[in-house]
């Protein structure tokens, strides 16, 4: 059955007020607040050896491709036997952390909960690699699902999507695929809590400025890392709240309101229904950036709706 995209709550003034924020969260939220004002900490390119990683599953493999300027590209394929669909999982990180092999646990989740097959792609990271390096590489792995996924994986029903910095390269993603590859085909688009403008949304000063999970410094850390270039922050293919967003495929645009990306996702779920695209808008009362992968009642919502979505547009 076909995703049913519900408009009319959307924007429910409700879900932005104190009182609907659940107790588990606000108790989290605090917690997080009163660990920055000791001394808040900004994850950058020598953390990356810190940074914890789910449990790897064991069908998980490594697949070499060809990526840009003639080099490889390394994909991480977790596929169950005859997938129902193909779900391109671009990591999070802010463009300057993380690894296709951190999210395993999580692909999981989606594989069991959908039948498809997930394929991320190992792209470069910022400062060694800033824009359009993981830009470039998303593009690639794109590319290669489009022209080699029904031969490898019995399938051409393909889905993208992502956390953060995943779902920051999702949208030029399948705007590259479309401009320069006539592709328009992809069933459907999961952005989770995305930057979608690299000049700064209003949110991304304000809300940062609390310090609950990812504060304004740490954006303006992981922005000059991938734009060193101050004036090309409104590149439509960096920031794509600027973008050409017309034919692109549904689109499932989860977010919390104490996320300093709160705007990008707002603005982009409107913009993308102004382009005649289908969309919906999940938000999660005082919830912070990540929500989904935290002990929260919200995160088990919030993914549950994920996966329903994802299992619908292949449908």
């Amino acid at each position: 059955m076909a995703h049913k995209f519900n408009y009319l709550s959307s924007l429910n003034p409700q879900l932005f007020k104190p009182e609907a924020v659940p107790a588990d969260t606000r108790a989290l939220v605090d917690g997080m607040i009163a660990q920055t004002k000791k001394g808040p900490r900004i994850l950058g390119p020598s953390d990356r050896r810190a940074v914890p990683k789910e449990a790897l599953s064991p069908r998980a493999k490594w697949r070499t491709i060809p990526g840009p300027g003639g080099r490889d590209l390394r994909l991480r394929v977790l596929a169950p036997d005859r997938p129902k669909g193909l779900y391109l999982h671009l990591f999070s990180g802010g463009l300057v952390i993380g690894s296709a092999d951190a999210n395993d646990a999580m692909l999981e989740r989606i594989i069991e909960s959908t039948g498809m097959a997930c394929v991320a792609p190992d792209y470069r990271l910022a400062p060694e690699h800033p824009y359009p390096a993981a830009w470039d590489d998303c593009e690639a792995a794109a590319l290669w699902l489009v022209k080699n996924g029904k031969a490898e994986f019995g399938t051409d029903k393909l889905t993208i999507g992502g956390e953060s910095a995943g779902a920051t390269l999702a949208v030029p993603t399948l705007i590259r695929m479309r401009d320069k590859h006539g592709y328009t085909g992809f069933k459907g688009a999961n952005l989770s809590y995305g930057n979608y403008d690299t000049s700064m949304s209003p949110s991304q000063i304000h809300v940062g400025a609390l310090g609950a999970a990812l504060t304004t410094a740490a954006i303006q850390a992981c922005s000059d890392a991938y734009a060193p270039d101050v004036a090309s922050r409104r590149n439509p293919d960096m920031s794509a709240i600027y973008a050409d967003l017309r034919n692109l495929p549904p689109a499932l645009l989860s977010v919390g309101t104490m996320d300093p990306f709160l705007d990008d996702s707002l603005f982009m779920y409107v913009r993308w229904i102004a382009a005649g695209n289908d969309a919906e808008l999940a938000v999660y009362p005082g919830a912070p950036h990540g929500f989904n992968m935290m002990p929260l009642k919200d995160a088990k919502e919030g993914n549950a709706r994920i996966d329903a979505f994802l299992a619908d547009v292949i449908a």
